[in-house]
């Protein structure tokens, strides 16, 4: 599960708003447990926070806070839950606003994938002020540590090994490993 995510996923850059708001809200369930739990967890979220559509959750209420803590297909944490709630309001605030989420967060990092050499980090200096400007306007369960990991799922951070395939730095080989040209994994972006 965890190298199809990888290989399919995890670290390719994300450009839609509301999916970057999806993985920024599911690294915050995941904080204190292991990312293979939200995985097999993805769907039952998707289904129980309507799909992750920002104006149909912030209009969630208590009776669906008590519906989602009985649901055994999510992680039932109450604070979670009314953190994402919380997190598309912040999320259609930042819209009506008239400012993208999608370009707000690629403006965070210039525009392109921070590329990075040496050990991968639990956070940085450029997280720790995110994780500050989301705090700011409203969202939840978004420090430091959380949003570096939201950062390299959604590829603003680009953490893959120098010889990963999926590795983009312009040192890396552009074209696949002979493990994914055999596993069928699509080409690098």
């Amino acid at each position: 599960m965890l190298r199809e995510y990888h290989d399919q996923e995890w670290g390719l850059p994300v450009h839609d708003s509301r999916r970057l708001w999806e993985t920024l809200m599911l690294e915050g369930f995941q904080a204190g447990l292991s990312w293979t739990i939200i995985l097999r967890k993805r769907e039952a979220f998707r289904r129980a926070f309507r799909e992750f559509d920002p104006e149909k959750v912030a209009r969630l209420g208590e009776r669906d806070v008590a519906r989602l803590l009985a649901d055994p297909g999510i992680v039932r944490s109450r604070a979670k839950i009314e953190a994402t709630i919380a997190g598309a309001r912040a999320f259609q605030r930042v819209q009506a606003s008239g400012e993208d989420f999608a370009t707000w967060s690629w403006a965070a990092v210039g525009g392109a994938p921070v590329r990075r050499t040496g050990p991968v980090l639990a956070k940085t200096p450029l997280s720790e002020s995110i994780s500050q400007q989301l705090k700011d306007r409203g969202f939840r369960f978004v420090g430091p540590v959380t949003v570096y990991a939201w950062m390299q799922a959604v590829g603003l951070v680009d953490d893959h090994a120098p010889d990963c395939f999926r590795r983009t730095s312009s040192d890396a080989p552009r074209g696949r490993s002979r493990r994914a040209r055999a596993a069928g994994t699509p080409t690098a972006w």
